[in-house]
């Protein structure tokens, strides 16, 4: 779970200390083009050098009444234009610099037992400064992602950013040209060149949207996570079982997330977004141990989109007295079982978040290898990956559905490149991969699918995706459908309505063949995994669940209820916690 916190409180390794270099996890460089840089600028100031760095027809600065108000991004300008007429005699020109500064404010406040615990509120800028030596074709980037961050000043004060800039930038220069000579040694190892360009062209773009604020009234939610955190104790439908609950606690989160981007390439961006998240986490332990909890909240992009106070309390009424039967209900049986499970499509969505998404987003393979990307399919392109009534897209132009806003939406990723609705899979075959300015082979240039965490190198991330499914049933049909292959098979079969963790059931339920169902606990799924997804799915729901994640980058799935024919379900083998020795404080 994201939260800020150098921020506020989590992305906290940048701001640990004034400078540092980053080489970023799984996927792919930051957005590169051609022009001139900032790294002269170390020289001029180092040596007394007069210094003069290539440009290219592109690189002509872009200019528009918009861009040229915003202090910060007039600022970013002029430091990258600044070094447009420096030269370095005998030193490697870079052919693409790009600034990008991220300025983010947050609140987030926790409470526990019915008293507030924690809040803050923080204010932080970064920028993230990235220099490619070379060309396109092969340059000095590699698959973590390159380049160099430094605190901002959150005022803006543009000489106090021009530093920070040109700070930043000389580290980065001079990391690139030892990572260049260390790539052009390394290929020399391999039979063949290169087949893919290490980045893609892109035409530069302008664009400057309204910024974004936050407008959380931070008092009336103190008071509900306050209310909603003792409601254990407090309301008269779950007070009985109050000393069965180890631990309540409510919490609210708000972002507001403003980037500013600016290229050699002649792009000039700013762009932003906000995020909500008020959330409820309550769980002790059953009588044998096993430790249970219920984890939800509710998830927006604007403070007004959250839940009703009424709607969130009685959120937490639910979740106390599902806990409550949780802790009452029994262990899953111990013969492992094969056979037909319904998932609810909030179920749906976190299966294809983790087993679909993250291997359609096309993070590029390390040097010498041949495969097309990393993940499970990796040699999957054109072949069939879900059965073929299904079909997904990922449109991150989709800002609405069905009057919910998305998360996930944007209009211009991390790279400055305009996003793209991208049709992932057409009846049941893998047709695209989402991608940023990274080629991977057979996909030579973006469809605006390169995103970056705060501070963090630009990846493939997905946005939007809209799993759709010919024919769907409805919640009836699907339970009927359930019902006949419990009565085919002649034994129960399982429903599971929530997830947690790495696929783990946490409401899952035995469904007889009359159709009445029983909570049980303690299990966990076996051949839950991509071969399941290609094959198993025998029917889908009409009922799309919109799941909205406020991640480090924000994204939004949206599937439908999923009935497959085989899944194994089986009795964990986690040991079993002792109880706690003392009991609670009596409730008053």
């Amino acid at each position: 779970m994201y939260k800020t916190s150098a921020i506020t409180t989590k992305i906290s390794a940048p701001s640990k200390r004034l400078i540092l270099t980053l080489s970023l996890p799984k996927g792919k460089n930051p957005r590169i083009s051609s022009l001139p840089l900032l790294l002269s600028v170390l020289l001029l100031l180092s040596t007394g050098s007069q210094i003069a760095l290539a440009t290219t027809e592109d690189s002509a600065p872009a200019k528009s009444t918009s861009a040229s108000t915003d202090p910060l991004l007039r600022a970013m300008q002029q430091e990258l234009d600044r070094e447009k007429g420096l030269l370095l005699p005998g030193m490697q020109k870079p052919y693409f610099v790009e600034f990008r500064l991220d300025d983010i404010a947050s609140y987030e406040a926790v409470a526990n037992y019915g008293a507030l615990t924690r809040e803050e509120a923080g204010r932080q800028r970064v920028v993230r400064v990235t220099v490619r030596i070379g060309d396109y074709a092969v340059d000095s980037s590699s698959t973590r992602g390159d380049g160099t961050v430094e605190l901002a000043p959150t005022d803006d004060d543009p000489l106090a950013l021009q530093y920070a800039l040109w700070t930043a930038t000389d580290t980065a220069y001079k990391n690139a040209l030892r990572a260049y000579s260390a790539k052009q040694a390394a290929l020399k190892q391999f039979q063949s060149a290169q087949s893919q360009p290490d980045f893609a062209q892109a035409k530069p773009v302008v664009q400057v949207a309204p910024l974004a604020t936050l407008d959380l009234d931070t008092s009336d939610w103190k008071k509900r996570i306050v209310e909603a955190s003792g409601l254990y104790a407090s309301d008269p439908g779950v007070r009985p079982f109050a000393q069965n609950v180890q631990y309540s606690i409510a919490s609210i989160r708000g972002i507001a997330l403003n980037r500013y981007l600016v290229n050699t390439e002649g792009t000039v961006v700013r762009m932003g977004y906000t995020g909500y998240n008020g959330a409820i986490s309550v769980g002790g332990q059953a009588a044998d141990g096993m430790r249970l909890s219920r984890d939800n909240g509710t998830v927006a992009t604007t403070a007004k989109d959250l839940e009703s106070a009424s709607a969130f309390r009685k959120r937490v009424i639910e979740d106390l007295k599902s806990f409550e039967e949780l802790r009452n209900a029994p262990v899953v049986a111990a013969e492992d079982y094969h056979g037909p499970v319904l998932f609810s499509g909030d179920a749906a969505a976190d299966v294809f978040n983790h087993l679909f998404v993250p291997n359609v987003e096309a993070d590029r393979p390390e040097m010498g290898t041949t495969a097309r990307t990393t993940g499970a399919y990796s040699s999957s392109f054109k072949a069939r990956v879900l059965p073929d009534m299904f079909s997904v897209t990922d449109d991150p132009l989709q800002a609405k559905f069905n009057g919910k806003a998305l998360l996930g939406a944007y209009t211009i990723d991390d790279e400055g490149v305009p996003a793209q609705s991208v049709d992932i899979v057409v009846h049941g075959k893998l047709e695209n991969f989402l991608i940023g300015r990274e080629p991977v082979k057979d996909l030579s240039t973006s469809n605006g699918h390169g995103r970056a965490a705060p501070a963090q190198a630009p990846h493939s991330r997905s946005g939007v995706v809209l799993i759709k499914a010919e024919q769907p049933l409805s919640k009836d049909e699907l339970n009927k459908r359930l019902l006949a292959m419990a009565k085919e098979q002649g034994k129960d079969v399982y429903a599971v309505e929530t997830l947690g963790g790495e696929l783990l059931p946490r409401l899952l339920y035995l469904v007889h063949p009359d159709g009445t169902r029983q909570l049980v606990r303690g299990a966990i799924f076996d051949e839950l995994d991509n071969r399941s997804l290609r094959s198993g799915i025998v029917a889908a729901g009409n009922d799309p669940f919109v799941s909205n994640s406020l991640g480090p980058i924000p994204q939004t799935t949206i599937a439908p209820s999923l009935l497959f024919d085989d899944i194994g379900v089986k009795r964990a083998t986690v040991e079993q916690q002792k109880l706690p020795y003392y009991a609670p404080p009596p409730v008053k």
